[in-house]
C-alpha cells in the first residue's frame, strides 16, 4: 500500500498538506534548514500563489534565506490550460522569491513541463522552476511520518500494522 491522495478531500486540504509538509521539514535530520516560515495565501483566487515558503539554510559558513512561491494543483491531470492565467515570473518578482514550485496531486501534462523548460531556458537570474507531480510528492511524504495520521489515515493504519508485524514497534 502507498500514500493515496484520494484520502485528501479537496484542494483546500491538499494546500494544508503542502503547508504542513514545509513546516515539518525543518525537523528532519537530513537537511541544513534551520527555520521555515510558511505563509498561505488564504481562501479565494490567489493569482497563482498558494503558499510562500521561506527557508533559512545554514551551510556551516553562512545562513541564507531562500523564498519559494508554491502553487498547489488538485487536478487528476494537470493541463497547460490550468496554468495559462498565471504569470510565474511576475509572481516570483513580486514576492522576491528565488523559485517557483508547482505541486500537483497527480500527473502533469507535457505542455506544463514544456512551459517550465522554456522558463528555465529563458531565465538569466538564477531562478528555479520546479514541478513535483503526484508520484514525486507521494515519495517525499513517505519520509514525513508525522503527517500520515492526519492526512492519510488508511495508510497510517496500514503502516502501523506493518511495523507491528515486522517488530519495528511494540504495543505497551
Amino acid at each position: 500500500m502507498k500514500i493515496d491522495f484520494n484520502e485528501i478531500a479537496n484542494w483546500e486540504e491538499f494546500e494544508d498538506l503542502v503547508a504542513d509538509y514545509f513546516r515539518e521539514i525543518k525537523k528532519l535530520d537530513t537537511n541544513q534548514i534551520t527555520n521555515v516560515r510558511v505563509e498561505p495565501s488564504g481562501n479565494g483566487p490567489d493569482g497563482g500563489r498558494d503558499i510562500l515558503v521561506s527557508l533559512l539554510i545554514d551551510d556551516t559558513i553562512v545562513t541564507y534565506e531562500r523564498k519559494w512561491v508554491v502553487q498547489c494543483k488538485f487536478y487528476d491531470n494537470l493541463l497547460k490550460s490550468h496554468m495559462d492565467k498565471i504569470n510565474i515570473p511576475t509572481l516570483i518578482s513580486e514576492y522576491g522569491a528565488c523559485g517557483y514550485l508547482l505541486i500537483a496531486k497527480s500527473s502533469v501534462h507535457v505542455g506544463v513541463t514544456e512551459s517550465f523548460e522554456k522558463l528555465r531556458c529563458n531565465d538569466k537570474n538564477g531562478i528555479s522552476y520546479e514541478i513535483w507531480n503526484g508520484n514525486h510528492f507521494r515519495q517525499i511524504l513517505g519520509f514525513v511520518g508525522t503527517l500520515h495520521n492526519q492526512y492519510f489515515p488508511k495508510y497510517y493504519e496500514y503502516s502501523k500494522e506493518r511495523d507491528l508485524r515486522l517488530g519495528k514497534i511494540k504495543l505497551d
